[in-house]
Formats: C-alpha cells, sequence, structure tokens
C-alpha cells in the first residue's frame, strides 16, 4: 500500500481582499466583516459556483495564539453548527485589526451565536466605530495546514477543498507578488484560478508558497502551473 507523504504545520496565508461591514445577525454594537469575494480571480470567471461565507469579526485586543485555539476548543464542545475560526490581522488604511476569521458557517443567523459562545470564552469583541464600510483590505490568517506532498514542491490540502499550494523560491511582499501572479495569468489559459501568498515552516526551514484555490487541481494543472510561477519569478538581486 502506498504511503502518503503527508504533513501538519502552523503557517501563514497572505490576501487582498473586499470587505464590508454588516449590522444584521451579529451581536449588536459589534464590528463585523465579510469577504465581498473570499476567491475574486476564480469566483469572477465562475459566477454560478455559491460564494463561500468568510467573515473576519475585530478582536478588543491581540489575543495569543493558543487562546484562540483554547478558546475555539471550547466553544465546539457547545456549537451543534460546522464552522472553522481562525486568527488573523486585517489592515485597512492605516489601521490593523485583530480579527476572529469564521468560515464555513451555513447559516448568517448563527455569527451571533457564535460570538456568545467565544465571549463566555474569554474573547471579547470591538466595538464598532465605522458603519457601512466597503474598501479593500490586506489580510494576514494564522492557520494550520494538513497537507499531502503530490510532487516536489506541490502540496493538496487534507481538509479544506479546492485549495493546493505550490512553493516559491523567495518571499515576497504583497505588492511584489501580486504582479508575479498577474504575469502568469496573462500566460495562462487553462481553467483560472485564485492566488494568495504564504509560508509554513517545515524540515527546519521556512516554506514560501503561492496557495492556489481551483475545482482543477490536478496534478498535471498544478505541474503547469509551477512551471509557469519559476518562470515568471524574479529572484530579488
Amino acid at each position: 500500500m502506498e504511503q502518503k507523504n503527508t504533513i501538519e504545520v502552523f503557517g501563514t496565508i497572505n490576501k487582498r481582499e473586499t470587505v464590508f461591514t454588516i449590522d444584521d445577525k451579529v451581536e449588536p454594537g459589534t464590528l463585523v466583516f465579510e469577504s465581498l469575494e473570499p476567491f475574486p480571480g476564480y469566483y469572477h470567471e465562475t459566477p454560478f459556483d455559491t460564494k463561500p461565507i468568510y467573515m473576519y469579526i475585530a478582536l478588543q485586543e491581540h489575543y495569543p495564539l493558543e487562546t484562540i485555539i483554547r478558546a475555539t476548543q471550547e466553544v465546539e464542545k457547545v456549537f451543534d453548527e460546522k464552522f472553522d475560526a481562525g486568527k488573523g490581522f486585517l489592515t485597512m488604511y492605516d489601521t490593523t485589526y485583530n480579527v476572529l476569521r469564521v468560515r464555513h458557517l451555513n447559516r448568517y443567523d448563527l455569527i451571533g451565536t457564535l460570538q456568545k459562545a467565544y465571549a463566555a470564552n474569554g474573547i471579547q469583541f470591538l466595538a464598532k466605530t465605522r458603519k457601512n464600510l466597503k474598501e479593500k483590505a490586506n489580510i494576514k490568517v494564522v492557520k494550520f495546514f494538513s497537507l499531502e506532498e503530490i510532487d516536489p514542491g506541490i502540496y493538496l490540502d487534507l481538509k479544506e477543498r479546492f485549495h493546493a499550494y505550490i512553493e516559491l523560491p523567495a518571499h515576497y511582499t504583497w505588492e511584489e507578488f501580486d504582479a508575479l501572479s498577474n504575469r502568469v495569468k496573462y500566460n495562462w489559459s487553462e481553467s483560472k484560478f485564485d492566488a494568495a501568498v504564504g509560508a509554513f515552516y517545515h524540515k527546519g526551514r521556512l516554506r514560501e508558497f503561492v496557495r492556489i484555490y481551483s475545482n482543477k487541481l490536478s496534478l498535471e494543472y498544478l505541474q503547469q502551473l509551477k512551471k509557469l510561477y519559476l518562470e515568471k519569478v524574479k529572484l530579488p538581486q
């Protein structure tokens, strides 16, 4: 029986999304952002797909990662519906918000109940000071990855459908990465994809990667994308 090359690591993902504030179904007076398009490069091209719900709930203070994980584990014991939560940072203009990233909720009316469950476990939420906001934001999420390496430097996510990761040879700022991905997309004729940049630590070094979101994640598709990214990359001098 073939043994899968699986790894479990913590890492980060950086992306840029348009977010807007919401008032309905949330705890009164709290600041909650929803992503207009969590995977804009993909959903622009596939308008008939169902858009996932991605929420960013602003926190009153900076909580250590282990505090968020402990609270999440306690909430999962009493919250009957499926959800996934992670620690993140959302930057808009010159303000950075500590946020709880929430996804995989089936219904909007669960958001307030989920907030109450976190509050009961010591996680407090930031009071809303801005209304009717809709802007682009830089988002960084700290998350746990469960991956299978299917080819050198190419990984499939074992927990999240349509997610894959391709190692890059260097670290890139968002602006550098966005320019690189645009060069790739201009020369890409296959099925569309959304891209984000991130890193995880494995076997003694930090692995920089591009996160690919697509429903066409065959090995051949990812190998072609990897080849094109490496062709278009500009290594720092």
